[in-house]
């Protein structure tokens, strides 16, 4: 079974770099904190986001797929599930998407869980004890 310790292990490892554990978890921890600690700064954060958002949407809506590179859709992906994951430990309880197909939905849990090295049946059973 995979943990999310083994599968930041292989991805430091396969980078080239040692297999330390520790230092991605602080990494997860801090932004949270200093995020609670500067809230003025996050409307010019939504704003930027929303306009980005938007600009995406309209690239996707005229066919251009080439929109990000593959590069800046990861450093955003990683963020945005960075956040989310932060927020939810806060207690929010708030959907991470609006308005996406199923398809949309299964095709990004899929590409989720292959990034974190994670099964189904590790999902199952992580629902199952945390009740989320």
């Amino acid at each position: 079974m995979s943990s999310r310790k083994a599968a930041t292990a292989k991805s430091h490892r396969r980078n080239g770099a040692k297999a330390h554990v520790k230092a991605d978890v602080k990494t997860h921890v801090e932004p949270t904190a200093r995020a609670v600690a500067k809230p003025a700064k996050a409307g010019s954060a939504v704003a930027a986001a929303e306009a980005l958002a938007a600009d995406i949407q309209r690239a996707l809506a005229a066919g251009n797929l080439d929109v990000l590179t593959p590069q800046a859709l990861q450093t955003l992906m990683t963020a945005a599930c960075r956040l989310y994951s932060a927020q939810v430990e806060g207690g929010s309880e708030t959907l991470p998407v609006r308005e996406v197909t199923p398809t949309d939905i299964m095709v990004t849990a899929s590409g989720l869980m292959r990034a974190g090295n994670l099964a189904v049946f590790e999902l199952g059973m992580w629902q199952s004890w945390t009740g989320r």
